[in-house]
């Protein structure tokens, strides 16, 4: 009889509370083996809690939770050594070389990258010297990175990886992480970066109060109409706007009824929606809450 495999994620009905503050509300989430999948939320919207419980640093309240099949509050050493994790802050082992670091990081895994090529991937080979306490915030957060994909991880959690970063070293993180999904890891990805995930993510999910408000493929993301063409133009000095399916047709009636001579359009505009515009739209009135600050 033919299997089908688990997820590499599955959350039911994740429920974490600090308090009086739900933190995470209910919350489902599904990541298949190989995808990207990116988490957007504005903060304080459950994004934290909801990854570090999948990495078995917090322990859900209730609701179902199994990562690469086990739940992460029971799972032991062997489990971890499939993980990859690069956290938000990480400021131990300041004496350190950066060279020192990752080739001791490596030794916990079964069959890690190569450290040396790792350094080269993050941008770190003229610091394999320095010690991470003198490295600068950007330099310090490419060293966190490098810390998390040496051990050649089956699941990659990236909590905020980019933070810091200059647009170069952006670039050269996200065909980084291409490469390791290339290779047959798992990603979940959290970030405030919205091209970062229009970049890299076969998924987006957005997160608002705790729960999935939306989630889908970066094109596709709020259905159509999130993403309906927006169309301007001017007639008499007074400004119009539309929106619409089917621009080019909107666009050729507008050219027959109030086209000039040459069938030029005055003021023609034709907007389309980018990931930001209907990210903002999905998030509207969520604003920043305390709801995982309650528990810092």
């Amino acid at each position: 009889m033919a299997t089908t495999r688990a997820p590499a994620v599955l959350v039911e009905g994740l429920h974490k509370r600090y308090g009086d503050k739900r933190a995470v509300d209910g919350l489902d989430l599904r990541v298949e083996h190989g995808e990207i999948v990116a988490v957007l939320g504005p903060n304080g919207a459950g994004k934290t809690t909801t990854v570090e419980t999948l990495e078995g640093f917090r322990r859900a309240d209730s609701g179902h939770v199994r990562v690469l099949g086990e739940d992460p509050a029971r799972a032991g050493r062997a489990w971890r050594s499939r993980l990859g994790v690069v956290l938000q802050d990480n400021h131990d082992l300041a004496e350190v070389t950066v060279g020192e670091v990752v080739r001791h990081v490596a030794g916990f895994y079964p069959a890690p990258r190569d450290p040396d090529q790792v350094i080269d991937a993050v941008g770190l080979r003229e610091k394999v010297s320095t010690r991470t306490r003198a490295l600068s915030g950007g330099q310090r957060r490419r060293l966190d990175v490098a810390l998390g994909v040496v051990g050649d991880p089956e699941l990659l959690f990236l909590d905020e990886p980019t933070t810091g970063f200059d647009p170069q070293a952006r670039h050269d993180f996200w065909d980084l992480v291409e490469s390791v999904r290339a290779q047959g890891t798992t990603i979940l990805l959290t970030t405030h970066y919205l091209e970062e995930a229009e970049r890299l993510a076969d998924r987006v999910v957005v997160v608002a109060h705790g729960h999935v408000v939306a989630e889908g493929a970066p094109a596709d993301l709020g259905g159509r109409g999130a993403r309906r063409a927006r169309v301007r133009w001017t007639v008499d000095g007074v400004r119009h706007e539309e929106a619409t399916d089917t621009p080019t047709a909107l666009v050729a009636r507008l050219a027959a009824q109030v086209g000039r001579p040459d069938g030029e359009v005055p003021g023609l505009q034709v907007l389309r929606p980018t990931l930001e515009d209907v990210y903002l739209g999905l998030i509207g009135g969520t604003g920043t809450d305390a709801h995982e600050e309650a528990a810092r």
